[in-house]
């Protein structure tokens, strides 16, 4: 509750304890087991913060702070309570509240550029060396050179694959990138990407300031984060916070000590963000802490143990409220020891036993006062809510986010030309070429065969004309030879058809003389005489053409 100019935190046994809003942005935290009342002291705390005009961000681990759209409930009980506050005229209210979510499933969407990250920040949350996070700033540097720009997470893995397909061109320029450092980068991305960095990264991307706004009636605005699936994925919820906590330290002048921050963090169940976090992790978050103060900008951890927070975190946290502890084991009790030696002693209670017998609402308290001292620790009684102390019904909460107007500004994913298109673009194209180079020598390839087998086809046709043309010689020698050996057969068979007929006629006169039966008449001899010269021609003629043919065998 916001009176007086200050933040009415609880009642000790002697006064009203406030919270200064000159003091809020030295940090703090809000330890306790669970079940003794952190949540309430939460929101006791942040409603006092939104009457004050101061916006307050939450990292809602377990979905129980959207109760702070509704006002409160009274009972019997509740009367009771407020009664023992000494409260006149206690009013229920809701508060001004906007509802995020990294994957927009219970919030509005939100998001950031992978420009935004930066490479050292990113280098850090995917715990590269020193040479693979120099290759990682090459990466940034070339796209930024080449007016390509990192938005989404694909845009990332485009740009580290491109430099590492043309590592030997940039190194001339930037310096050795070895395959092995970029396959370090490309493996650190794939575990990444299994955490769900794919909803991170992207437009629209958040304007930081959208969280630094009030409403009409000048109260700061409750930007809840829905983070209990997002606390799943503990680099994503890591990468986020500090993120958001660059961006505001970069963004934000400086402004030293503000009568009042411009904005307040809880980060609900803080132990979770360190559980596993890489140490460059840390000590960014560390690096953070220390000098955001100075922006204008408040840093609450809410836990079960001091403990749970790294001690060099831990010492950054001046405004100290603790519930009660219980010590089961050695290291529990050592937790509450050194939990007790936080705080500023107070001579009229043990610290240590009064914070193992703290009841539900109860805690022990310390603030800095006016001039920046701790205060004595005091037990004290918290204030309840003047919202709904549970979570809202969901048609509620989603009929609420749905009709802000962030929600016009941030639901839509915006997935414009980046690097990954333009790279994409650019491989299609020379694929394309390289396609047509190679259809274009396989026609070539074509075109070379067809004509080597015209060639071909030609000389075997010329080979054939010759061919032909011997043959046709060598049968027309054949021929001629032939006929000479008709011509001189035909001699020979007109000389021995001569012979014939001379010797028949000897022969008959012989006989016509002596008065021989066997006579023929001239005429009957001639003729055949001339028969049996023929007959002799016609089989030497023959026997001359076989070897003319076949050549002179004897």
């Amino acid at each position: 509750m916001f009176i007086y100019d200050k933040s009415w935190i609880g009642l000790s046994e002697t006064r009203r304890v406030f919270l200064l809003p000159k003091m809020a942005n030295r940090h703090g935290i809000i330890s306790g087991a669970s079940g003794t009342g952190k949540t309430t002291t939460l929101k006791v705390l942040s409603e006092a913060f939104s009457d004050a005009g101061v916006p307050v961000f939450f990292a809602d681990v377990k979905g129980d702070l959207s109760g702070m759209i509704m006002p409160g409930e009274d009972s019997e009980k509740m009367q009771q309570r407020i009664a023992g506050f000494g409260i006149e005229n206690w009013t229920y209210k809701s508060f001004p509240v906007r509802f995020w979510d990294i994957f927009g499933e219970k919030g509005t969407p939100v998001r950031m550029t992978v420009t935004d990250m930066g490479p050292q920040l990113l280098s850090r949350l995917l715990e590269l060396n020193d040479v693979q996070a120099g290759v990682l700033t090459i990466i940034f540097k070339v796209a930024d050179q080449q007016g390509l720009e990192l938005i989404d997470f694909k845009d990332l893995k485009a740009m580290v694959q491109y430099v590492g397909d043309n590592r030997k061109e940039f190194s001339n320029e930037y310096g050795l990138i070895s395959p092995a450092s970029v396959g370090a980068i490309q493996r650190a991305l794939l575990n990444f990407s299994e955490e769900g960095a794919e909803h991170v990264f992207g437009e629209a991307d958040l304007d930081i300031y959208d969280w630094i706004k009030t409403d009409s009636d000048g109260r700061g605005y409750m930007n809840i984060l829905a983070s209990d699936r997002l606390i799943n994925s503990p680099k994503v919820y890591a990468t986020f916070l500090l993120w958001m906590l660059t961006e505001l330290f970069e963004k934000l002048p400086e402004v030293g000590d503000p009568e009042k921050p411009k904005i307040v963090f809880f980060f609900d169940e803080a132990h979770l963000l360190f559980t596993d976090a890489p140490k460059t992790l840390v000590r960014k978050i560390v690096q953070v802490v220390k000098l955001i103060r100075s922006k204008g900008v408040g840093v609450y951890f809410v836990t079960q143990s001091p403990s749970d927070i790294p001690d060099e975190v831990l010492a950054q946290l001046s405004n100290r409220i603790q519930h009660g502890l219980r010590a089961y084991t050695p290291a529990e009790q050592k937790s509450i020891r050194a939990a007790a030696w936080s705080f500023r002693a107070n001579p009229a209670f043990n610290t240590e036993e009064a914070i193992m017998n703290l009841g539900v609402g109860e805690a022990v308290v310390s603030f800095l006062d006016s001039k920046g001292a701790p205060e004595m620790a005091e037990k004290v009684r918290i204030l309840p809510p003047q919202s709904f102390m549970g979570a809202a019904p969901w048609d509620d909460v989603e009929d609420h986010f749905r009709n802000d107007e962030m929600e016009k500004k941030y639901r839509e994913s915006v997935d414009r030309e980046s690097a990954y298109e333009i790279i994409m673009e650019a491989r299609a194209e020379l694929q394309r070429q390289e396609e047509e180079a190679a259809a274009a020598a396989e026609e070539e390839r074509k075109q070379a065969e067809e004509a080597k087998k015209q060639a071909d086809e030609s000389k075997k046709k010329t080979a054939t004309k010759k061919t032909s043309a011997a043959a046709t010689k060598k049968n027309s020698a054949a021929m001629s030879n032939v006929q000479k050996v008709l011509g001189k057969s035909t001699k020979t068979a007109v000389s021995s058809a001569t012979s014939t007929v001379s010797r028949g006629i000897s022969s008959g006169i012989v006989n016509a003389i002596t008065g021989s039966k066997n006579t023929f008449s001239a005429q009957k001899i001639a003729k055949n005489a001339a028969t049996n010269a023929l007959s002799g021609a016609m089989r030497t003629g023959l026997n001359e053409i076989i070897r003319g043919f076949f050549g002179n065998k004897k």
